[in-house]
């Protein structure tokens, strides 16, 4: 299947590592050229150094976009680089796994300025050229949780859920305009975040680590974690001519693991 993704530009947030990485990665395989932030700047490098070697077209830049103008920041130089932003894709850590009890008032500040303040700076920067084209993808990525509240997750459960009622309203503002705003909500795939979660919530007297992922498996229909190719495969092609219709909808990859009919 041509997904028309040649020769498109692509903003993938938190790329370096994990789902974001197997996003840039399918993206670019798809003959697109990506922008990548993230943090570290050690695997930005590794993973703009691999899409180059394989003949795509890359470009990193080192960000926190959990601190105020950074997402601006970031649309100005990859538009900079590569022109435009057809494709974005909004992404972050999660925040720490706690329960109401143990959060503190700047925890619950620090999760929305990584999540929500986040993805809205990101389309506030890139939606105006998209408009002005008539043609774009926004892309969140989310969590089942922002649909399935998982226990001991209070600041992803509540944060994420918001990020996905200001995709939906922006989804309909800018339907007409040619652009598209989809929510893709990971399940337990594996990737250094779901271990380091099931650490953190082990720690947290939640049971053992090893004990916490095969209780995940036990739970997924299909018995075991996602692969992170198999996530991003979703996301090149919600980002694609293809999915030209489809807007203002949280799709879950999951396995099957939320229960829910709608």
């Amino acid at each position: 299947m041509d997904l028309g993704l040649s020769g498109r530009v692509a903003l993938v947030a938190a790329g370096s590592k994990g789902l974001g990485r197997a996003v840039a990665d399918e993206l670019a395989a798809e003959g697109a050229a990506v922008a990548i932030c993230a943090r570290g700047a050690a695997s930005l490098d590794e993973a703009v150094s691999t899409i180059v070697a394989a003949g795509g077209r890359a470009h990193g830049i080192a960000a926190d976009v959990s601190q105020p103008g950074e997402p601006a920041r970031v649309v100005a130089d990859a538009e900079r680089v590569f022109g435009r932003v057809d494709i974005l894709v909004t992404n972050a850590g999660g925040p720490r796994a706690a329960t109401f009890d143990a959060l503190t008032g700047d925890d619950w500040a620090q999760a929305v300025r990584l999540l929500l303040d986040s993805a809205v700076a990101f389309a506030r920067a890139a939606v105006p050229g998209m408009r002005a084209r008539r043609w774009g993808r926004i892309l969140n990525i989310t969590s089942i949780a922002a649909k399935q509240p998982v226990d001991g997750l209070m600041l992803s459960n509540s944060v994420r859920a918001a990020v996905i009622g200001f995709a939906r309203t922006l989804a309909t503002e800018v339907a007409a305009d040619g652009v598209t705003v989809n929510n893709l909500l990971p399940g337990y795939t594996r990737t250094a975040r779901v271990e380091e979660l099931a650490r953190q919530m082990a720690e947290s007297g939640g049971g053992r680590e090893g004990g916490l992922v095969a209780r995940w498996e036990a739970e997924i229909p299909m018995r075991r974690l996602g692969d992170p190719r198999e996530f991003a495969a979703l996301a090149a092609f919600l980002a694609s001519e293809r999915a030209s219709y489809i807007t203002g909808q949280s799709i879950a990859v999951d396995g099957g693991g939320i229960r829910s009919l709608l």
